[in-house]
């Protein structure tokens, strides 16, 4: 269903005695967002502040009951070459997708401190694993590379990225739905950063292996076309909170699941 369908949302609630939302629905991709931003509105915060109205409504009072919203680093806006972002840094968000999740991150946080829901919320970067759908950089580059397609790099490609595993993410927001202290913010990273054009060169010599083809055989396809607009220089996050207060880890390491993603 669609979360900006609010009947179908209330029919779910009812049907399931829903007791705990996990809100990972969004349109989540940033070139989308600069080419047709109206529905980064519509489903991020109408379908936001759909999935809170009906939560409230349905839930009364209830305190044994939890909505947890999934957002994103890009809310932070960007970091120079130093420096990370914590659940304090300010909110200076920079494209239409970053600032349609600041906004339902806005719209969670008032409802809890408005009528009490309880609620948690996580900012994770960039995820990647198997599957991913193919508009992601991660998946992108593997699609071309087997279709002997040029790979674009935006502008010089040294916009940095803090990489996480789908896994890790996921073992992340379990343990916020645990432990976690309701109201709280809670910042997710892989701390593994890379320049885009470093991780496309190693994801050229992963797939050149796989395919057996010599080493360089693919990194001939890089293409450096030019930069999106607004685009962050680099996103770094300090998961530091997460650590020390609920005891989660990064379970994975990238060389490992970077082979099994490609």
């Amino acid at each position: 269903g669609d979360i900006c369908d609010k009947k179908t949302v209330e029919d779910l609630f009812t049907e399931y005695n829903i007791d705990t939302v996990v809100h990972f629905a969004a349109e989540s991709h940033v070139d989308r967002s600069i080419e047709g931003p109206s529905a980064f509105i519509e489903t991020n915060i109408i379908g936001t502040f759909n999935l809170l109205e009906t939560a409230r409504n349905f839930w009364k009072e209830r305190e044994d009951v939890l909505f947890h919203h999934i957002s994103t680093d890009e809310v932070y806006g960007s970091l120079g070459e130093k420096g990370y972002f914590r659940e304090d840094t300010a909110y200076n968000p920079r494209s239409p997708y970053s600032a349609s999740k600041a906004s339902s991150d806005h719209l969670v946080r008032a409802y809890f401190h408005t009528y009490n829901l309880p609620v948690t919320l996580t900012n994770c970067s960039n995820n990647y694993g198997p599957y991913q759908f193919p508009e992601k950089l991660i998946p992108v580059m593997i699609e071309n590379m087997l279709d002997e397609k040029n790979l674009p790099v935006y502008g010089d490609g040294k916009n940095i990225r803090d990489w996480l595993y789908v896994e890790d993410h996921n073992s992340a927001v379990w343990l916020v739905l645990q432990k976690g202290k309701t109201g709280e913010s809670y910042n997710i990273g892989g701390e593994n950063e890379w320049e885009n054009i470093e991780l496309v060169n190693v994801l050229c010599e992963i797939a050149a292996e796989e395919t057996e083809k010599p080493k360089d055989y693919y990194k001939k396809l890089i293409v450096f076309v030019k930069d999106r607009p607004g685009h962050d220089r680099r996103y770094a996050i300090d998961c530091s909170k997460i650590k020390k207060e609920l005891g989660w880890r990064q379970a994975f390491t990238f060389n490992e699941v970077l082979r099994k993603t490609v």
